[in-house]
């Protein structure tokens, strides 16, 4: 599939308001009857189906399933709460990864299984002038932005981290990119009125802790990044709603961040006038204050901070792991690639081991925090086994780093990818 099809096929339309209030009222009946997921037993909701993940301290297969609402053929992590991976070759299908294959991630059991769009509302307290309750309808009213940008786990392909570390072992498909449609953070303060003094804003969703006494999981930016125009509160992705497991109705949106920030099912704003204490900003989501957030494994008395701006990343998708391909005829590639916080500058490849790269040719840009596609062709002349390497450098001219990071919590993995090919 060429660049130009790949961007075509899956650009994603801009939704109108009135579609949008239309399907949030079918979203809302679907939804609730398709509660049942959260009841099922392990036995119902595992596939029979597999696929291989070969990750360092195995299993090298994991089980697929179609169980969940909403979502097609997924990778099963975790069922309550759903953990499910986007399969890798979704990648190679198109730059906007489709609702039904977005990968999936709470952390506590109780999630919604259904909201009544009707009566939901959206609460925004604190250090404000004016408290505000608003309805779906009332957000829809407000101007309107659009953005293409990738949501990726804090520990996306933490399961190649060796030694290995506890939490989700996701392969590389805890990750997605989508067009999200919403209104700017920054509107909704300012219709609020924030008050001098105020330091950051809180985000609270309808998840909620299964045991007494466990903290819910909320998160919080700076006021100034909360304001900054491109913070947004989504209640579309990809040109319709937001689908139930992905934050329905509503989610906080903070391109070029790790998506630990991205509060899904958002029912609560809280504007506060000193920095937010709660376990999950004061004590979780931390990583080394050292370049590439590495440290060795055992080390101790690193300063940690917390997790914040995503860093780059390239993929090949065409091709996997010990393909076979014809040697001395033009083998095309075609990848994707992520700037992290800012856009993709280039892209380069390498078959001898990273002693000499070739540049890709760069793909439609879809904006600073998208996807975007990458093109390139080799030939090897001789049979054999290769290596081919993939790395992105950004727009701040930060490359991808040729040895893999480690730290306790398995974040920000971002090493040049290698894909091994033999070529007969």
């Amino acid at each position: 599939m060429s660049e130009r099809a790949m961007s075509e096929r899956a650009t994603p339309r801009f939704p109108s308001r009135r579609s949008l209030l239309k399907g949030l009222g079918i979203g809302a009946l679907a939804l609730s009857s398709a509660a049942s997921f959260a009841r099922r037993s392990l036995a119902e909701t595992l596939a029979e189906e597999t696929t291989r993940l070969p990750l360092p301290g195995g299993p090298d297969t994991r089980k697929l399933t179609t169980s969940f609402p909403e979502k097609g053929e997924m990778i099963l992590q975790r069922t309550r709460p759903p953990l499910l991976e986007t399969p890798f070759e979704v990648f190679d299908k198109g730059i906007f990864t489709p609702n039904d294959r977005f990968y999936v991630r709470w952390h506590w059991a109780v999630i919604p299984t259904d909201v009544d769009a009707a009566a939901f509302r959206l609460k925004l307290h604190g250090a404000v002038n004016t408290p505000l309750e608003l309805s779906l309808p009332e957000i829809l009213e407000l101007p309107r932005i659009e953005m293409a940008a990738v949501n990726q786990c804090s520990g996306n392909s933490r399961g190649f981290f060796q030694p290995r570390v506890p939490g989700g072992e996701w392969g590389n498909g805890a990750m997605g990119n989508a067009l999200w449609t919403g209104v700017r953070l920054k509107d909704l303060l300012d219709k609020a009125g924030v008050k001098p003094g105020a330091v950051q804003v809180r985000f609270t969703g309808l998840d909620n802790v299964l045991v007494p006494d466990a903290p819910r999981f909320v998160k919080s930016l700076d006021i100034d990044h909360a304001r900054d125009g491109e913070v947004m509160i989504a209640y579309a992705m990809n040109g319709t709603q937001l689908p139930l497991l992905n934050g329905f109705p509503l989610r906080v949106v903070v391109p070029g961040w790790y998506s630990t920030y991205w509060i899904k099912s958002l029912e609560e704003i809280e504007v506060l006038d000193k920095p937010d204490d709660n376990f999950w900003m004061a004590k979780a989501y931390k990583i080394p204050d050292t370049p590439g957030a590495n440290m060795k494994p055992g080390e101790t008395g690193v300063p940690m901070v917390p997790i914040s701006k995503m860093v780059p990343r390239s993929f090949l998708t065409n091709l996997t792991d010990g393909a076979e391909v014809a040697a001395g005829k033009p083998q095309p590639l075609r990848g994707i690639a992520f700037g992290g916080d800012c856009g993709v500058a280039r892209i380069d490849i390498s078959t001898d081991g990273g002693k000499s790269w070739q540049p890709a040719k760069l793909g439609a840009d879809h904006g600073r925090y998208s996807f975007r596609g990458w093109q390139a062709e080799i030939a090897l002349p001789k049979p054999g086994s290769y290596s081919v390497m993939v790395r992105c450098t950004n727009t701040d001219g930060l490359a991808q780093p040729m040895t893999p990071n480690w730290n306790g919590g398995g974040y920000m993995r971002n090493v040049v990818e290698e894909t091994a090919l033999t070529f007969a």
